[in-house]
């Protein structure tokens, strides 16, 4: 995959050298980071308001949840504890599995080097 990124780069670095990236729509502005291509056009406006106000949909928050015991589980070896934060971990993998969405599957490898970074 690497090779193929490496030919994209060079013909993008090559068009860019004969000028051919010049005169793009929107050269030179600032990029609209914010913006929710994905979400219908019809529902922005609402969904711009949650984000503003801080709401997460519940199956946001529980991943958000899930993320945090699993950063907490990283820096626990092993007792009582762990094994609560365990079973947390699995209800809220159960609820997303139940409601249809995507449950969260953090690596323990993953959790540890995240906790180490962010301590």
């Amino acid at each position: 995959m690497w090779f193929l990124t490496q030919i994209a780069e060079k013909r993008i670095e090559e068009a860019r050298d004969r000028g051919e990236l010049d005169n793009l729509p929107g050269s030179g502005l600032p990029l609209r980071l914010d913006e929710d291509a994905l979400v219908p056009e019809h529902q922005r406006m609402a969904y711009r308001i949650l984000k503003n106000s801080g709401y997460l949909p519940p199956e946001l928050e529980k991943h958000k949840e899930a993320v945090e015991i699993a950063l907490q589980l990283a820096k626990i070896d092993a007792g009582a504890e762990k094994v609560q934060l365990l079973d947390r971990l699995a209800r809220i993998n159960l609820w997303l599995a139940e409601t249809g969405k995507r449950q969260l599957v953090v690596s323990e490898n993953y959790a540890i080097q995240a906790a180490q970074r962010l301590s």
